[in-house]
């Protein structure tokens, strides 16, 4: 079953407090927003404030909005996401 937009974040799988800290920091606070955006476009906002931030936290994004775990995501979905974000 699908997450309803207006969910908190804490309802995505794969983040953890310091993810949800810096996606709020970043100003994304619901499951709405971030699927708005998009992984990559929220990992872009993350990484302008947090320079330390990686790649993980794309993944997890991605799949998160899926409700997979980010584990799941094969080589060719993290090459794609890679390409967006360096792009």
């Amino acid at each position: 079953m699908p997450i309803p937009d207006n969910s908190p974040l804490e309802s995505l799988p794969n983040l953890g407090p310091k993810s949800l800290e810096w996606l709020r920091n970043a100003g994304i606070t619901t499951v709405g927003e971030l699927k708005n955006l998009g992984p990559s476009v929220a990992f872009q906002m993350v990484k302008a404030q947090e320079s330390r931030v990686s790649l993980n936290l794309l993944w997890a994004l991605a799949a998160g909005l899926k409700g997979h775990d980010w584990r799941e995501l094969t080589d060719a979905q993290k090459a794609r996401l890679r390409k967006d974000v360096e792009t």
